[in-house]
Order: structure tokens, then C-alpha cells, then sequence
């Protein structure tokens, strides 16, 4: 099984400018947030997957919690509250990449507390984006990635970086690179290494036995600890918009490492070349499947056959 933590919100997306002069365009609401999107990813590729959050009662949060049953993804690990879901407002360039405004204040997902250790059965761990940054529920993430890397699970880490939501740059920095000897598997985009400042062998270097790097239209590369590296295209597609396709990637990843059964300490050490090419190129497809539709909107199984 793979658990899949962080927060699960509502995406705004901006629709198509009404004829009659309306200066805004109308926002239709979409499930998202970066670990739901994985979870419900995963699901979809028919992996075992159970998400671990904090989602709120009101109406939004069950139909969050609608879209991970829908995908098959377990919710045994989710906890509930009745502060408000939170809110991204998405801003879509005409390449179809987006931005973000939040709406975070007293959201339910900030809430969240470190459950009890994970079951046995739990081979993976993945976190990252919002709910690595906003508090009090950061502090529990962390120690929920610390814990569960200390007895032996599998983790990966996607920064997702939002800059918006960081107060203080340099000490988000300085606690990324702390988070590194508890990663087994780092997924970064260009955006997020130009952010942070670093490079694939400086991360290595601190814990990660791999680094996928993720370069938009240009494709993929993984770096390896033992010095490894290879490369695919994107999938061509017509794209519709980006939400959902780092997300999407995560997913593909884990899904076709856990077929080759490489999620489990050390596992990274062993897959050639040849073998990341293809678990890249088959994330590649995923990825550009969810660009070619609008908000977050991943494959199923059968669409990547």
C-alpha cells in the first residue's frame, strides 16, 4: 500500500469570458491539491493507495472525500473537521501553465495531527506542497516523513514549491534540505530547483538515492546516487492547462517502481538506466494525458495502454 499525505483542496479555475462583457470569467470549482491529485492518480493506475490528511466536513470536503472513493483510493487515514476547505484560485498563462492564490486561514487541512505509526503493509510514504509549509500541520508532515523513513518505508518527497505561501525563503531552504536524509526519492520541478537554489547532485549528496527532474515541455531526467542518469521527451499533446501534471508524475513513479518491485530500501540502487527510461517515458504519457484536459484530471489505467 501507498499513503499519500498533505492536503486536499478546491481548485478555482478560470473558464472561458461570457460574451456579454463580464470583466472576470467564471471559476469552476475543481478537486485538487497536490497529494489529493497524486492519491486519486494512483488510484485510478490501480495501485493500492490510502490518503492521509485533514478534510473538512462542509460541502466541498465530501466531495473531496466523493473523488478519492470514486478513484479508489482508501480514506481510512483521513481525519475531519468543520473548519472551512481551502481555496486556490488558478491563473492560466496562455501556454497553459498556472498560478496560484490561496485561501488558507483557518482551513481545515492546517489542522492536521501526526497519526499513529502506519500499518506494516504501508510501502510507501509521499508528501509535499501546501501542507509542508503552513502550520501547525507542516510540523506533523515532517514528523509523520521522519518517523516513518526511520523504519524503513519508502518515501518521496514533491516540494511543489508556492511561493506565496512562504514567509521566509531561506529558512523553508534550510528545512527542505533537512527533510533530505529522510527522502528516498526526490521529484523536482525546474521552477522548484531554480527556487531552491540547488542541483540534483547537491540533494544526492544528502540522502536521496534518486532525483527526478521535471522540465516542462522538454521532458524528464532522473539523477542517481551512484551516478546514473537518463532522459525522455514529453508526450506530445495539445495542452489544455498544467494543473495536475507534476501531481501526475508522482503517481506514474511510484506505480511503475512498485511494479518492478523497487519500493524499499536500497531499491533505488538497482534499476538500469534502460529501466528509468521507461518508468520515466510511461510517467511522460500519464503527465501529458492530464494536460490535455482542463484542472486536475489524471489517467486510468486503460487510457496509457
Amino acid at each position: 500500500m501507498i499513503v499519500v499525505a498533505g492536503e486536499a483542496l478546491i481548485d478555482l479555475v478560470p473558464q472561458q469570458a461570457s460574451a456579454d462583457g463580464e470583466p472576470l470569467p467564471p471559476l469552476l470549482p475543481r478537486l485538487g491539491g497536490g497529494p489529493y491529485n497524486t492519491a486519486v492518480a494512483l488510484g485510478r493506475l490501480g495501485s493500492r493507495v490510502t490518503f492521509c490528511s485533514r478534510i473538512s466536513t462542509d460541502g466541498f470536503g465530501e466531495a473531496l472525500l466523493g473523488g478519492l472513493h470514486a478513484a479508489g483510493a482508501g480514506t481510512s487515514l483521513v481525519q475531519r473537521g468543520p473548519e472551512p476547505t481551502t481555496l486556490a484560485v488558478a491563473a492560466i498563462d496562455a501556454d497553459g501553465s498556472a498560478g496560484y492564490g490561496f485561501y488558507t486561514s483557518g482551513s481545515a487541512d492546517r489542522l492536521f495531527e501526526l497519526p499513529p505509526e502506519l500499518p506494516s503493509e504501508v510501502r510507501a510514504l509521499v508528501l509535499g506542497t501546501c501542507s509542508l509549509v503552513l502550520e501547525p500541520g507542516a510540523s506533523a508532515y515532517e514528523a509523520l516523513l521522519r518517523r516513518e523513513a526511520e523504519r524503513g518505508v519508502f518515501t518521496l518527497l514533491d516540494p511543489n514549491i508556492r511561493p506565496g505561501l512562504i514567509d521566509d525563503p531561506d529558512a523553508y531552504r534550510a528545512r527542505f534540505e533537512g527533510w533530505l536524509p529522510s527522502v528516498s526519492l526526490l521529484k523536482v520541478s525546474e521552477d522548484d530547483a531554480k527556487w531552491l537554489g540547488g542541483s540534483p547532485e547537491r540533494w544526492l549528496a544528502k540522502g536521496p538515492a534518486a532525483v527526478v527532474l521535471t522540465r516542462g515541455e522538454r521532458g524528464l531526467t532522473v539523477f542517481t546516487r551512484d551516478g546514473r542518469e537518463a532522459s525522455v521527451p514529453a508526450a506530445p499533446v495539445t495542452v489544455a492547462d498544467t494543473i495536475g501534471a507534476g501531481d501526475t508524475v508522482n503517481a506514474a513513479l511510484l506505480h511503475e517502481l512498485a511494479r518492478r518491485d523497487a519500493l524499499s530500501p536500497g531499491a533505488l540502487d538497482g534499476p538500469t538506466a534502460r529501466t528509468w527510461t521507461e518508468v520515466l517515458a510511461f510517467a511522460a504519457r500519464a503527465a501529458a494525458v492530464t494536460c490535455s484536459r482542463t484542472g486536475a484530471e489524471p489517467p486510468y489505467a486503460s487510457e496509457l495502454t
